[in-house]
């Protein structure tokens, strides 16, 4: 029982981080239309750019917005000059997810490039230890968790009770006729691709936070999880994305503390397979929930 109640705090906390990405993710699938497997290159540069901020002596803490900041301008650009381009000329979409491999490729070895295959680790400050239920985290772990909670609220908020909420919701059901009802698209389109980059570096730096160190490749080798929780949630389903997050999440850690970490992927992709045999669309794709004034609206 305190090997399962260690792991599901582990999990918890490895959920509240996923959720981040998860989200971040499934936000560029839904409006965009795209499987965008850069994101976690763009992860791992981002927490990078954290890094130097660190490294240059800002508090380990303040490296979160440099992250996301970071993460949405590179997110933004790199849409705006080669995604956009490719699917002006047609590309269809196993073209995009081949363009997105390669800028993976491409990121990943601008890095090895550059700052060489090395680890890199925040100087985070000494944080005591919390011990409840059987439970054993760090200060740091619940401050990441409570700041990753604050993000989903705001961003419930954000989708649920604002008109960049509505034109997003309504871009994602049908571009065209959103144009032709005197939505910006491209707009929407920036705007979702600059939140989702945010999403994708705060996960960035709050995954390399808790793990302690990272190297070029963490971020595409996180992306696994990270796609596994946005596929089991729904494709382009902002809640089911934070519901895969938590189910992987802590089903992966429960098993890498109560069995082996060596299974800690595999029992994550086991769980996502069988749902997806039940509920091919993932768990929440029968209902669209990217709220317009607090109505759902059957998708």
């Amino acid at each position: 029982m305190d090997l399962f109640m260690a792991g599901l705090g582990f999990g918890l906390i490895a959920a509240s981080i996923m959720a981040l990405a998860a989200v971040g993710f499934t936000l560029q699938l839904g409006v965009a239309d795209i499987f965008n497997f850069s994101f976690g290159a763009v992860m791992t540069a981002s927490a990078l750019a954290g890094y130097e901020a660190n490294a240059a002596g800002l508090n380990v803490w303040l490296c979160l917005p440099v992250g996301a900041a970071f993460g949405a301008a590179l997110s933004v650009c790199l849409n705006r000059a080669i995604l956009t381009p490719f699917m002006h000329r047609g590309a269809g979409l196993f073209g995009m997810v081949i363009v997105t491999l390669g800028l993976a490729i491409v990121i990943q070895n601008l890095i090895l490039a550059i700052w060489g295959p090395v680890y890199f680790t925040y100087q985070v400050d000494n944080s005591s230890t919390v011990r409840w239920a059987g439970m054993i985290l760090t200060t740091s772990q619940i401050a990441l968790a409570a700041c990753s909670a604050a993000i989903m609220v705001v961003l419930h908020l954000l989708l649920t009770k604002t008109k960049l909420g509505k034109a997003m919701r309504a871009t994602a059901a049908n571009a065209d006729l959103a144009r032709t009802s005197g939505i910006r698209t491209s707009r929407v389109n920036d705007t979702v691709w600059a939140l989702s980059g945010a999403l994708c570096g705060l996960g960035g730096v709050a995954f390399v936070i808790n793990t302690v160190s990272f190297q070029a490749a963490t971020g595409t080798d996180y992306l696994i999880l990270v796609v596994a929780a946005a596929v089991l949630g729904g494709a382009g389903q902002p809640y089911g994305a934070m519901i895969g997050a938590l189910i992987v999440g802590v089903a992966s850690e429960v098993s890498a503390t109560v069995i082996s970490p060596d299974y800690k992927d595999v029992v994550a992709l086991v769980i996502l397979i069988g749902v997806l045999l039940v509920r091919p669309r993932g768990l929440m794709a029968s209902v669209d929930l990217v709220q317009a004034g607090g109505e759902e609206t059957i998708a």
